[in-house]
């Protein structure tokens, strides 16, 4: 009897490992956890919870988003130049405080590069402006975090 409720339980394990083979990457995202174990994933919960658990302990998604490596796909809106991430991480203090007040050289070249329609970048800034708390919400934003707050504010 227990050989058998032992064998039942083996091929169930191994029906719903297969069929849900496919739900890996789904369900752990992408980050280095997913490029490391990806490739040696066999869709099991042991398998996904390493990826996820990898994923969430260096805590790189946020990183691979803004720069579309480690299988993120880059959103669209800061996929039109790696320029911008560039400008945003050798500038994010000038760029702080020339949202805070509104206008300056940073701020100029954070609309250009974002492609803002020169005659909406004075509805821009003053936007921009308004929701600076949200955009330094702690101080300690990387910048791709304050530019992705700055893309859903442009909208």
């Amino acid at each position: 009897m227990k050989k058998i409720l032992f064998l039942t339980s083996a091929l169930a394990l191994v029906v719903a490992g297969s069929a849900f083979a496919g739900q890996a990457a789904k369900n752990t995202g992408c980050g280095l956890g997913t490029v490391l174990w990806g490739d040696k994933a066999d869709g099991s919960i042991l398998s996904q919870s390493l990826q996820a658990t990898t994923n969430g302990t260096f805590g790189n998604q946020t990183f691979g988003i803004t720069s579309g490596t480690l299988g993120c796909d880059q959103p669209e809106s800061l996929a039109q130049s790696d320029k911008l991430f560039e400008f945003a991480a050798g500038n994010l203090d000038n760029l702080a405080r020339d949202i805070a007040r509104g206008s300056g050289e940073s701020l100029d070249t954070l609309a250009e590069l974002m492609a803002v329609p020169q005659g909406q970048r004075v509805v821009f800034n003053a936007s921009l402006q308004q929701n600076f708390d949200e955009i330094f919400a702690t101080g300690d934003e990387t910048p791709g975090t304050v530019l992705i707050r700055i893309a859903k504010i442009a909208g």
